[in-house]
């Protein structure tokens, strides 16, 4: 890849549980191209996947007729993912602290932000959430 060549894929999946999975594939395929190591890529896989379940299930609320996006940009020493539904609901002003009692609920958003370099989250003004992450390559 020419260093300073910018590469994008865009892939759209719908809003179902399982289908995440295409979207892990995807990001583990890039990374590898990449040279990431067998770590970081598997901490990229598990970010997208929470990425993409919460999309799906809080964002698009398992609504089959909207779509999640994921768009990759490929970069020398960086691989963007942007993960994106079509909800109507902003993201909460706070996250949810993982780990309460009786409850497994909340981790999603906990995981991505330790696993990845750079997160950020933004709600759009006419609806839809975004999530941004950025992993860089230590070469």
């Amino acid at each position: 890849m020419a260093d300073d060549v910018k590469r994008c894929i865009e892939i759209h999946i719908p809003s179902e549980l399982g289908y995440e999975k295409v979207a892990m594939e995807a990001v583990g395929a890039a990374a590898k191209r990449m040279g990431y190591s067998p770590d970081r890529i598997q901490d990229l896989k598990t970010a997208v996947a929470e990425a993409c379940l919460n999309a799906i299930e809080h964002g698009n609320k398992l609504d089959v007729s909207t779509k999640v996006g994921i768009v990759l940009t490929i970069q020398p020493a960086s691989l963007e993912v942007n993960v994106t539904d079509e909800g109507k609901q902003s993201f909460p002003d706070r996250l949810i602290e993982p780990g309460r009692p009786k409850d497994h609920r909340g981790w999603g958003m906990f995981l991505i932000q330790n696993l990845m370099d750079e997160v950020q989250v933004s709600t759009e003004p006419d609806g839809g959430n975004q999530v941004r992450m950025v992993i860089h390559l230590d070469k």
